[in-house]
Order: C-alpha cells, then sequence, then structure tokens
C-alpha cells in the first residue's frame, strides 16, 4: 500500500504504459482516475478496484481544465500520453511535427497547468511524472527525428518545472524507457513489415521491456520513497543507452 491515500490521474490509461500504471497505482492503494480519448480501451479498468475512468482528449485544453475542476486536488499526475512517429528530418511532413508536439509535449504543459494550482493549494505537495523516452532524450535513435525532438522537450518541460516548485513540495520527474511491448511497438512493427529484430538487436538484455517493468518506477516515483528526488531523468531500457 506504497500508494495510500493518494489521488492520482494517468493519461492514456487505454492500453500499454498507462494502463499497467493504473493498474500498478490501484494495487498500490490509490485512488486513480484512468483517462483516454477511447472509451472502449478504458473498459477494462472499470472493474478494477480503485480506478475511476474518465474519457479525455488531452488535446483539448477544454476538456483537461474541466477534469481537473471537476477532480479537484490530486497527489499524482501521470503523463503518459504520446505518438511515435518513424522518419528522418527528411521525412518528417509539418503535420507529423505539429501533431508530435501537439500530443507528446504541449499536452503536458495543458495538464500541469490544469492540476498544479490545486496540488499547491492542498498543502500536501504532489508528484508528476512524465514519459519521456531513451530515444534522443538520452541518446540519439535512428529513424526518430520528430518522436527524439519532441521527447527531449519533455526532458526539458521536466526538469523546469522540478525547479520552479521544488521549495512548494512538488517534483516532477521522467522515465525514459527503452523498447517496451506494448500495442503500440506491434503497431509500428507491423508497419514495417512484422519484422521485429531491429528493435530486439538495439536491447543488450536480449528483450524487450514490459509494461509491468516501466509502471514499477512510475510506482516509485509516485510515493513517498522519492521524496528526494525531482527532476530526474530515469532511464530504463535493458541497457540499450550504456
Amino acid at each position: 500500500m506504497r500508494l495510500k491515500g493518494k489521488r492520482c490521474l494517468v493519461t492514456a490509461a487505454g492500453q500499454g504504459i498507462g494502463a499497467a500504471t493504473a493498474r500498478a497505482f490501484a494495487r498500490e492503494g490509490a485512488e486513480v482516475v484512468a483517462t483516454d480519448v477511447d472509451v472502449a480501451k478504458l473498459v477494462p479498468l472499470k472493474d478494477v478496484a480503485g480506478v475511476r475512468t474518465e474519457v479525455l482528449d488531452v488535446l483539448d485544453r477544454a476538456a483537461i481544465e474541466a477534469l481537473a475542476r471537476r477532480t479537484g486536488a490530486l497527489d499524482v499526475l501521470f503523463n503518459c500520453a504520446g505518438y511515435v512517429h518513424h522518419g528522418t528530418v527528411l521525412d518528417a511532413t509539418q503535420d507529423e511535427w505539429d501533431f508530435a508536439f501537439a500530443l507528446n509535449v504541449r499536452s503536458m504543459f495543458w495538464t500541469i497547468r490544469a492540476f498544479l494550482p490545486a496540488m499547491l493549494e492542498s498543502g500536501r505537495g504532489g508528484s508528476i511524472v512524465n514519459m519521456s523516452s531513451a530515444a534522443s532524450s538520452v541518446k540519439g535513435a535512428p529513424l526518430r527525428f520528430v518522436y527524439g525532438t519532441t521527447k527531449a522537450a519533455v526532458v526539458g518541460l521536466t526538469k523546469s518545472v522540478a525547479a520552479d516548485f521544488v521549495q512548494r513540495g512538488i517534483r516532477c520527474n521522467a522515465i525514459c524507457p527503452g523498447t517496451v511491448q506494448t500495442p503500440s511497438l506491434d503497431d509500428r512493427i507491423a508497419a514495417l513489415g512484422g519484422d521485429a529484430s531491429m528493435f530486439k538487436a538495439r536491447q543488450p538484455v536480449g528483450r524487450f521491456g514490459s509494461t509491468e517493468e516501466i509502471a514499477a518506477l512510475a510506482v516509485y516515483l509516485a510515493s513517498d520513497e522519492s521524496a528526494f528526488t525531482t527532476g530526474t531523468t530515469h532511464v530504463i531500457d535493458g541497457g540499450w543507452s550504456v
């Protein structure tokens, strides 16, 4: 019960790392608001004790602000929503660039702006956890130009929030995973002809990470065990960046 009594919100909780983290938070005693833009993907979470589901499009600022008013003060905000584009700077389109920054970065700006004031007013402090990536935010990754650029921006966003609010009890940290077995990864592999070898080859441990392994790190960063930790990038990549 490492999160007993804490109120947590998770974006992109319908599948992958978001779903695993919502479940992990609930198992540790948290009251969890699990959000996703796709209502169907939230259905498996409806029967999980401690979890309340909400449809949320993180590209809709008004919807975020409305949810913040309904939810009130959080103890933990986990920004997990994101999208991976494939290609180099020469492949990237303006639409891909704009969409990636809107979803991968601007959504975090909007959620933090919406939920942080109540966190501060509660006097309990709080933990903000942002999903970055080992790709480009830690090391350069081939064919990840747009994605890597946005995830590097997430690291800067994280450190800035941490520096501004450390003396007011707010912690802000980023998780930087390597290649994790998720529906999103399955879609990317299928788009490249179904060959997973190029993805596995970059993992020195010889396998993909699991969503539960990333969720375990999120639990630590959400809990009081990490009370002395803020402004950090936590790399969990199976040795990829070594």
